[in-house]
């Protein structure tokens, strides 16, 4: 398993705010980092279960009613908790209630951003960065910003370039072993 960036901001952002929303494409490692984030005072429930949704979508306040912290995956297929969780959190704005996740386009809902505004927080999450793969920590921006640029022996140019972007950053295609199968 990759260690993903992300998770210490969406960890600090829990800290402060009653809702965090994880945006980013399908097979990006979402759902991966939000288990991973769980803990026994934390539910988590995929509505990928046909009767997670079903609940979901029959009684969003009972639902949410039921939660105190959880971890909610796939939250764009039951829009109508994002009304049920803005009544819960004015009920009740602890920090780190809800963790959810969805894919890009749960932005595009107009229940979103109109009912959650000021009780959560977004953050984007890409494909793996070429850092994360390596397993070390980012340094382009601090470089930069200390007046250190990268020197030429340190760029990747030519087909070396060409090689990393046809790689890839989704974490199940750099999982195969051979460029093949990381194509398919």
């Amino acid at each position: 398993m990759f260690e993903r960036l992300v998770e210490r901001r969406a960890r600090e952002v829990l800290a402060d705010t009653p809702v965090v929303l994880i945006v980013g494409p399908r097979r990006a490692g979402k759902t991966t980092l939000v288990r991973k984030m769980g803990n026994a005072d934390r539910s988590y429930i995929t509505l990928d279960d046909q009767t997670a949704l079903e609940a979901a979508q029959a009684d969003p306040v009972g639902f949410i009613r039921g939660l105190d912290r959880a971890i909610i995956d796939e939250i764009q297929r039951a829009p109508d908790l994002l009304l049920a969780i803005k009544k819960s959190v004015d009920e009740d704005y602890r920090s780190g209630r809800f963790l959810l996740t969805g894919s890009a386009n749960v932005l595009t809902l107009p229940r979103v951003t109109d009912s959650l505004a000021g009780r959560m927080e977004t953050i984007s999450m890409l494909p793996l960065a070429r850092a994360e793969i390596a397993q070390r920590a980012p340094r382009f921006l601090e470089m930069m910003f200390d007046g250190q640029p990268l020197k030429p022996t340190d760029a990747v140019v030519g087909d070396d370039l060409a090689q990393l972007v046809l790689h890839g950053g989704f974490p199940e295609a750099i999982s195969r072993e051979s460029e093949r199968r990381r194509q398919d």
